[in-house]
């Protein structure tokens, strides 16, 4: 059997995900997120504004805070790019054994303290789940990813440590807060030609699936506020709901950590694609598709990411998998489609950013893109860019370029806050 017949009657062909007819779907379900409170698609306004020149020269403190490590350094730009420099870089607190609010906070003052004499502006990309306020603060909601942090919940990120780099004889300093989606549009498009875009997004293609854009804040009917100027609004589309899922997506989902959430990323995200893959191959060996053997030696490799799906998908590594010719075939046809798919989600995703904002007409839109899938994979960002020329200029008339950073979360965190104080 063709891996094609085989995916389709599982209802896991790429073919499913149409972005002729999704993006516009997704597209009003955005607007409805900036509407109202609550809709399945959060919609999250993050106060931050990319209008302007990033001042040249002026220093800045950046912190990196996400996952288990904790990054900072002094960052300024200048004619050549964003320099980084004295980075320091640790486990973060409540990594083995769990860490108080206050402990939290005196280890970050600590380890900004050697800057202070020679910045007032600190960047604070903090990648845990916050609501950000109209002062650009974070109020935290929670920490995860193997962190823990008591006493967090409900705390001001911004106003704690600059409450306690007062207390240390460090007044008048300022922080603005924000998460590594608005991190990565605010450091790739500081080193570009702003006049060349109509706008801007931010994409995460990773571990994880996120996306940002710029919206004026007339179209944000929850802020009750009008203007011209736009701010960057984080979009939760990891959580989006509207695609056609197969039999393995809802096997998958029934057995994580988060059911019924996150559906988007699942179908997407470099943390899932091995899942899934290992999914449809056993589902195979159980209809006879392939055989005992072959399935055995995929078991024997244990748990694997969207790296090894990518040799798969490339035709290397052949002695990972089919015992015969045929089978290993079908696999690298698996593992194409799998890549094939989230391609086409993400295309659905940028491309109804572009029918809400109404832009990339006259002149393109720049995809400030960040992540292992979009910047490692052999499959996905060519997969991407043709979609994204076939379907969103090709046929809805919106023009998307795609330019993708490395390591933009501090230059983002600098622009971010030399933008916005």
């Amino acid at each position: 059997m063709k891996a094609q017949d085989f995916l389709a009657r599982h209802g896991m062909s790429p073919e499913r995900i149409d972005p002729a007819e999704y993006a516009p779907k997704m597209a009003r379900c955005m607007a409805e997120g900036l509407a109202a409170e609550g809709c399945t698609l959060p919609m999250i306004p993050t106060y931050l504004k990319n209008s302007g020149a990033v001042p040249r020269g002026e220093p800045a403190v950046v912190i990196d805070a996400g996952g288990t490590n904790f990054r900072c350094a002094l960052a300024r730009f200048t004619e050549a790019g964003c320099e980084i420099s004295e980075l320091k870089k640790m486990p973060m607190p409540g990594i083995g054994r769990s860490a108080t609010w206050e402990e939290f906070i005196s280890f970050v003052a600590d380890a900004v303290m050697p800057y202070m004499d020679r910045a007032d502006k600190i960047g604070f990309c903090f990648s845990y789940s916050a609501d950000i306020t109209p002062e650009i603060d974070g109020r935290v909601i929670r920490i995860d990813k193997e962190v823990v942090v008591t006493g967090s919940e409900g705390k001001l990120v911004g106003a704690s440590l600059i409450g306690e780099l007062s207390r240390r004889g460090c007044s008048g300093k300022s922080a603005v807060i924000l998460n590594d989606t608005a991190a990565v549009l605010l450091g790739v498009s500081a080193t570009l030609d702003k006049d060349k875009y109509s706008g801007f997004i931010g994409q995460i293609n990773g571990t994880g699936t996120n996306t940002c854009c710029i919206v004026p804040l007339e179209k944000i009917g929850k802020l009750h506020a009008a203007g011209k100027d736009g701010v960057i609004v984080n979009i939760e589309s990891g959580l989006y709901d509207g695609f056609p899922r197969g039999d393995f997506d809802l096997e998958l989902d029934s057995e994580s950590n988060n059911p019924g959430l996150k559906h988007l990323e699942k179908m997407t995200s470099g943390v899932y694609l091995g899942a899934l893959s290992r999914k449809i191959f056993r589902a195979a060996a159980d209809e006879g598709v392939l055989s005992e053997a072959c399935l055995q030696k995929i078991e024997a490799l244990g748990s694997y990411d969207a790296s090894a799906v990518d040799r798969w998908a490339s035709g290397e590594a052949q002695d990972e998998l089919g015992v015969t010719a045929d089978e290993a075939r079908f696999m690298q046809e698996v593992c194409l489609a799998l890549f094939d798919r989230s391609a086409r989600c993400m295309c659905c995703n940028l491309a109804a950013i572009a029918l809400l904002t109404g832009e990339g007409e006259d002149k393109p839109i720049c995809v400030c893109a960040e992540g292992s899938l979009v910047q490692k994979s052999r499959h996905f960002r060519p997969l991407l860019e043709k979609y994204l020329d076939e379907y969103a200029c090709g046929v809805l008339g919106r023009r998307l370029e795609l330019t993708v950073g490395y390591e933009t979360t501090l230059p983002g965190a600098a622009a971010a806050v030399l933008l916005n104080k």
